[in-house]
C-alpha cells in the first residue's frame, strides 16, 4: 500500500506527542518571527496537521484555524484540545484553494513544513494571498532545500564525522522516501531556494526575514548528525 497522510497520521501524531526534538524546533524557529502576543489577531495555520503550531499560536491568545487536506489528521488535532487563551478551530481543506476561508480574513498565514507538501506552489500563494488582510504577513518552514533533496543520505567520513551527501538538488518535483518511518515515505514536493523566493515576489508578496536556524541542543542530541547543518529554512514575508 502507498503511504498518504492519512494512513500515517496516527503514527504522526503518536510520533510528535513523544516527543520530536526536531519538530518541536520547527515550531519555535517559525513561532519567533510572529509576535509574543496574538490577542485579537486571526492567524490560519495552513497544512495544520494534528495541531501543533495551532495550538501554539492560540497559547498566545490568536483566534486560529488550522486546514489540514488529511481528515485523520484533523480528526487528531480536534482530539488535543486547545491551550487557550486564544481559540482553536480545524477544518478539512486544500491549501492550494482554500475554499473555506474567506477573503481578506486573516492577518497571519503559518505554514509549518506545508508548503512542500502542496503540489501547485503558486496555486497556494494565491490562494494566501487572496486570504490575508493588507499587508497581512505569511510565515512559513520547509525542509532545508539544499540538504534536504531528493534521496540526500549520511555518510561516515574517514575522521568518524557524518557528512550530509546531497546529489540531485535541482531534480524538482514529487519524491517519496523508502524509509519506513520517515514523515516522507507520505511524500514530498522538492523545490530550490529560488524557487520560492522568486514565487512569492510574482505573487506580490515583500521579503521581510529569510533565516537558517541552528539546531538547539535538543536537535544534537536525538540526532547528532544534525549539529552543523540548519534543518529548516524560514521565510517571512508580507502582503504588498
Amino acid at each position: 500500500m502507498t503511504d498518504s497522510w492519512d494512513t500515517i497520521a496516527d503514527w504522526y501524531a503518536e510520533f510528535l506527542r513523544a516527543g520530536s526534538a526536531l519538530n518541536d524546533f520547527n515550531r519555535d524557529v517559525l513561532l519567533d518571527h510572529l509576535p509574543d502576543a496574538l490577542s485579537g489577531h486571526h492567524v490560519l495555520d495552513l497544512g495544520c496537521g494534528e495541531g501543533l503550531i495551532t495550538r501554539a499560536v492560540a497559547a498566545r491568545g490568536a483566534s486560529a484555524m488550522g486546514i489540514d487536506p488529511s481528515p485523520r489528521l484533523i480528526e487528531h488535532a480536534r482530539d488535543a484540545g486547545t491551550a487557550g487563551p486564544g481559540t482553536v478551530a480545524y477544518t478539512v481543506d486544500d491549501g492550494c484553494v482554500l475554499d473555506t476561508v474567506a477573503d481578506d480574513s486573516v492577518g497571519w498565514v503559518t505554514a509549518g513544513l506545508s508548503l512542500n507538501h502542496v503540489p501547485e506552489l503558486d496555486a497556494a500563494l494565491a490562494a494566501v494571498r487572496r486570504v490575508l488582510t493588507a499587508r497581512g504577513s505569511l510565515v512559513f518552514s520547509i525542509p532545508h532545500p539544499c540538504f534536504e533533496a531528493p534521496y540526500a543520505t549520511w555518510t561516515q567520513v574517514t575522521d568518524g564525522a557524518v557528512r550530509r551527501v546531497v546529489g540531485h538538488y535541482l531534480a524538482e518535483g514529487f519524491w517519496r522516501s523508502d524509509n519506513p518511518q520517515a514523515v516522507r515515505r507520505a511524500g514530498n514536493q522538492h523545490r530550490t531556494l529560488s524557487t520560492y523566493l522568486t514565487a512569492l515576489l510574482r505573487h506580490g508578496f515583500v521579503l521581510e526575514a529569510v533565516t537558517e536556524p541552528a539546531p538547539t541542543i535538543q536537535v544534537a542530541v536525538q540526532q547528532p548528525q544534525r549539529a552543523g547543518l540548519p534543518p529548516f529554512l524560514v521565510i517571512r514575508a508580507h502582503r504588498a
